[in-house]
């Protein structure tokens, strides 16, 4: 495996030269610096381990150059979020902060070099070349349940309406999202997706709009918005019920007039752009509770669609559970499984609260740790029910202790976060799972 370190900073550039020179297989290259990596990078290099901050041409704007030919992994002393969103948008697997302990680099590393060597395998297998099937079906497997919400996509997906889509977490939202962007006219567009929760509230603004140079600290030079990378293809906002109500006023605006404006800027960028949302709470109690405006809301659901729950899709359970079978065998290199009977009957009788998430995620576990080649009910590690209503007993007293401490706090999260003893982030999720506000 060939990997190029670029690190401005000699003595950690030669810290890790040295920790890496007595394993296998790596032939380790450094570079002082980006733009001695750009003249010194060739196809035979496999991944790529770089610092942020360095002189000339700092870590981020490198990784736009090399624009993701190769697997890449950040190491940085001066950590920010902004740049750790940044990253992940250019594709980068794993972010380090400095000091870190070399035996995590080594793991990151050696996962990626798995993920390689996974690739090189299936673009090594010949096969012959197969008729494209021209239908876009999103779905590995359907039901009645399904199917009817699906003839609801595709008569959506044939205009540029706001689409909302409601229904639990897990059920495939993102799934639907994309359905509709692949059977749209904008198919060959980009369909970005953003999940609004998972994005501090601090850093929202500039992700979805862009900023303008000198907008905020680190803002030294201008960017553009998920909003303008979405122009012509479709953009998805999962989680669309947790978006501050500050913003919800320029969300509006860009549905409405078709244009969003930059922080820091005060002129008006033209935008064409097809929105699809998701929830999995309840919007119209937000509204009455001043946390979400309504004229935003009739604007998001022009098309809404109710996704049912994996437990209304039953005939659906078994092909999923197959497939992400098929998926974990070829990803790890395992010799072949199957579910026994016990196993299948298990797995109709369950109740998937957490829907087709938590059926992949038990399918893939019970994959990795099974033994031979029969995969039994023993192997699924799926609570019993008794244990379920256990589990909805201590949820009905979280919620009970949320709801009091929000009100005793006047509805301050933060206040309450503190009291509760849990981050803002988990609060907030917890305040929507359990429609508390």
């Amino acid at each position: 495996m060939k990997i190029a370190i670029v690190e401005d900073d000699i003595n950690m550039r030669k810290s890790l030269e040295l920790f890496f020179s007595d394993i296998k297989d790596f032939f380790i290259v450094s570079f002082k610096n980006p733009k001695d990596a750009l003249k010194g990078l060739d196809d035979t290099f496999d991944l790529i381990i770089t610092d942020i901050n360095m002189p000339q041409m700092d870590g981020l704007e490198f990784l736009r150059h090399l624009n993701g030919k190769y697997e890449a992994i950040v190491i940085t002393g001066n950590a920010t979020l902004n740049k750790a969103v940044e990253s992940l948008r250019l594709g980068v697997k794993d972010f380090f902060q400095k000091p870190f302990e070399p035996e995590l680099l080594l793991e990151a590393i050696l996962r990626t070099k798995k993920i390689l060597e996974f690739k090189k395998t299936q673009q090594d297998i010949s096969v012959k070349p197969k008729k494209i099937n021209t239908k876009k079906h999103a779905f590995v497997a359907t039901s009645q349940a399904l199917d009817s919400v699906q003839k609801l996509a595709l008569k959506a997906a044939q205009t540029d309406a706001s689409v909302l889509l409601l229904g639990q977490s897990g059920v495939g939202k993102e799934v639907f999202a994309n359905f509709i962007h692949q059977n749209s006219l904008r198919a060959n567009g980009p369909f970005i997706a953003i999940n609004m929760a998972a994005i501090p509230e601090h850093l929202l603004e500039s992700e979805l709009f862009g900023y303008e140079k000198g907008a905020f600290t680190d803002a030294t030079s201008p960017k553009a918005g998920l909003f303008e990378a979405a122009n012509g293809g479709s953009i998805f906002l999962d989680e669309i019920g947790e978006m501050p109500l500050a913003l919800q006023a320029k969300l509006l605006r860009a549905i409405q007039e078709k244009e969003i404006t930059r922080l820091g800027s005060a002129k008006s960028i033209k935008i064409d752009v097809r929105f699809i949302s998701a929830t999995n709470v309840n919007i119209e109690q937000k509204i009455q509770n001043k946390e979400f405006r309504e004229d935003l809301f009739f604007r998001l659901q022009t098309v809404p669609i109710q996704i049912p729950a994996l437990k209304q899709r039953k005939e659906e359970i078994l092909p999923l559970a197959e497939w992400k079978l098929e998926e974990t065998i070829k990803q790890y290199g395992f010799a072949n499984k199957s579910f026994s009977k016990a196993a299948i009957e298990l797995m109709h009788s369950y109740e998937w609260y957490g829907n087709i998430r938590e059926l992949l995620s038990v399918v893939e576990r019970a994959a990795i740790l099974s033994d031979g080649d029969i995969i039994d009910a023993k192997d699924l590690f799926l609570e019993p029910k008794q244990a379920k209503k256990t589990d909805n007993k201590i949820a009905n007293l979280e919620s009970e202790l949320i709801a009091e401490v929000l009100n005793d706090c006047d509805k301050d999260i933060e206040k309450a976060a503190q009291i509760l003893g849990m981050q803002i982030d988990v609060l907030k999720h917890k305040i929507a799972k359990y429609q508390i506000m």
